[in-house]
């Protein structure tokens, strides 16, 4: 059997990796233009079904090249959005008909009668007639031909949360915790996502004649797996695209790494045993047998389906020995290097020393919540340590912090003695709090209450940082142009920022780079600042400074390193646990996720001393980041 054969029997839809999001929407829009062109030639019409979210933007960037630069008309085409919240009109801001006027419609030249929305403002009493004319709408208009769909973190498609059957039809809903506290961001807080849509049902989408799933990213990994090589199940409506005769997704090598074929590719055919290949096998059969790494055996080996790798490295007592001491490696409580000491077995060089590091935090809050500890710990050891916040995170602070704030200042000059030099201050607070109330619940920010919330945030973090010994002459805003110029799912990056980054760069010519991002979704804010600074270090990697930085990877919100994907695991005492928490409790605006850090920490450690290295109460861990 070969081995395509054998990653078949898991895979249940055809499932296709892209080494980015990029390749893999080109792909799709080269699909997607023949398809409208052969259709034209025909004198006759597309269906085109249409998703919304971050997944699918670089796949309408790509038709609109196709259109401007190529000449692809959409005048043969009619669209039908999957789903739109209910009880936002058109012309909000994070509505879907908003999201595909700014990201498509209002690019290309498809006639507007041939686009079509679910209503959010159809009244409570006519949804069911409402939905069911959108069902007729498809239907009349032949079908849709070729459905682009994204996955949740609930696995749904649409928004089909788990429990929606088989056969449901376009309905209205309500969101899941999960799919709302996913909506946060971009709603400036939970408490404003919207706890309804409408939605095509399963049924509705799969009656689509070529059906697409786009994922990128490592956090969509999971469900990924589950919908491809899991069973067909109502708690993940994605899964039943396993009955449709013409369904594939399509992701990125993020979105692809619980797949059985590269998570545990021994069972699906031969293995190049490389060091981190190897690693992955002896940790993952450590985890199946809960055995330390030295207590397994030759028949573990050969039981698991790794008596190739026991063959060519083994036997088990000395291959588990070399991993194990490879494991043992990775610790240590010098991240930044260890001064006169041999460094053979270090993950991170004695020299030079003192260090000068940077710590590249893409939201203000990023950096103390994966690395907090380490950040201290590198200053107590004399190490030059400056956390760059790249972007300001205003998008992130909820108009009730911005209120706050414009109140205390209007209290406070309320008991200090009438003075000129307070006035200023009083209008200033006046004015926020008049265009708090003037844009509403769901309104756009003004350039004010950017700059506000931004400040806001900056704060919070001279605090959390000075919690970490860091001095606020230490903390660098960078506010690049792409974050200040836009929205969540709305980011265009440009020249400018690569040369703001370019620019700090050179400036402190780092010997040690904290950075986050390589495994996130290419459109969020971690994933593109991961990219800016990937092209920044290109720009500079003929000087010297650049070419021996030690570079290493951290993660914020995406899924937590694996053991074999650790270079560098700093453990904290318990007294620095709860000094990481303390400075953490200095922002006003975490998530739940965020919030967990130190809870994560713990679950690292423990996961250490299931492979029976040294007990302790938390780790911080960095992956070794591939010169660029």
């Amino acid at each position: 059997m070969s081995r395509r054969t054998l990653a078949e029997s898991y895979e249940k839809i055809p499932t296709h990796i892209f080494p980015n999001s990029g390749a893999a929407a080109k792909a799709l829009a080269a699909e997607v233009k023949a398809l409208i062109e052969e259709r034209a030639k025909e004198g006759k019409n597309v269906v085109l079904g249409m998703a919304t979210g971050s997944t699918p933007v670089p796949f309408y960037r790509e038709l609109i090249r196709l259109h401007k630069e190529e000449g692809l008309s959409f005048k043969n085409v009619i669209t039908f959005n999957l789903d739109e919240y209910y009880g936002l009109t058109g012309d909000h801001p994070e509505s879907y008909a908003c999201f595909m006027r700014e990201q498509i419609f209002d690019h290309i030249d498809i006639p507007k009668a041939n686009i079509n929305i679910p209503s959010g403002t159809v009244p409570g009493d006519q949804v069911f007639a409402h939905c069911r004319e959108y069902e007729e709408k498809i239907d009349a208009a032949g079908g849709i031909d070729f459905q682009i769909l994204g996955i949740g973190r609930t696995g749904h498609i649409g928004f089909n949360e788990p429990g929606s059957s088989r056969d449901s039809l376009t309905r209205r809903i309500t969101l899941d915790r999960v799919t709302r506290q996913d909506a946060a961001a971009d709603f400036r807080g939970e408490e404003n996502v919207p706890h309804f849509a409408i939605t095509m049902g399963v049924g509705t989408i799969l009656r689509g004649k070529k059906l697409v799933l786009m994922a990128w990213g490592e956090n969509k990994a999971e469900m990924v797996a589950k919908a491809v090589e899991g069973p067909v199940t109502e708690a993940i409506s994605a899964s039943f695209l396993q009955d449709h005769p013409d369904a594939r997704f399509c992701i990125d090598e993020g979105a692809s790494r619980e797949l059985t074929r590269v998570k545990l590719p021994w069972l699906v055919g031969p293995v190049s045993w490389t060091p981190r290949e190897t690693r992955r096998a002896v940790c993952w059969q450590a985890f199946k047998t809960n055995r330390p790494v030295l207590k397994l055996t030759d028949e573990h080996y050969n039981e698991h389906g790794l008596s190739d790798l026991l063959s060519e490295q083994g036997p088990a007592y000395q291959l588990n020995i070399r991993i194990f001491n490879q494991l043992q490696h990775t610790i240590t409580g010098w991240p930044g290097g260890k001064p006169n000491e041999d460094d053979t077995y270090r993950p991170e060089r004695a020299t030079p020393y003192p260090k000068r590091v940077l710590v590249f935090s893409p939201e203000p809050q990023d950096a103390i919540v994966a690395m907090g500890s380490t950040i201290e710990r590198l200053v107590e050891q004399g190490h030059d340590v400056r956390i760059v916040a790249l972007t300001s995170g205003s998008l992130r602070i909820s108009d009730s912090e911005a209120d706050k704030f414009a109140g205390t200042l209007q209290e406070l000059a309320g008991v200090v003695e009438d003075s000129p030099a307070w006035q200023s201050q009083v209008a200033y607070a006046r004015e926020v709090l008049k265009q708090l109330e003037d844009k509403g619940e769901f309104g756009e920010d003004t350039p004010m209450l950017r700059q506000l919330k931004g400040l806001i945030l900056r704060g919070e973090l001279r605090d959390a940082a000075h919690a970490c010994n860091v001095g606020t002459d230490h903390v660098t805003f960078l506010g690049l142009p792409f974050y200040e110029q836009g929205r969540y799912r709305r980011f265009k990056s440009t020249e400018a920022d690569i040369e703001a980054l370019t620019s700090l760069l050179r400036e402190h010519k780092p010997h040690q780079i904290y950075a986050t991002g390589d495994a996130a979704d290419p459109s969020s804010v971690s994933g593109i600042c991961f990219k800016l600074l990937e092209s920044s270090l290109k720009a500079c990697h003929k000087e010297e400074w650049a070419g021996s930085a030690s570079l290493w990877l951290y993660r914020g919100k995406e899924k937590p390193l694996a053991a074999h994907e650790i270079d560098m695991a700093v453990p904290l005492s318990p007294m620095q646990l709860e000094r990481k928490a303390r400075a953490l409790s200095r922002y006003g605006s975490l998530s739940s996720l965020e919030l967990s850090s130190p809870e994560s920490n713990r679950q690292n450690a423990s996961h250490y001393d299931a492979l029976g290295l040294a007990e302790y109460e938390a780790i911080e861990t960095f992956q070794r980041w591939s010169r660029v």
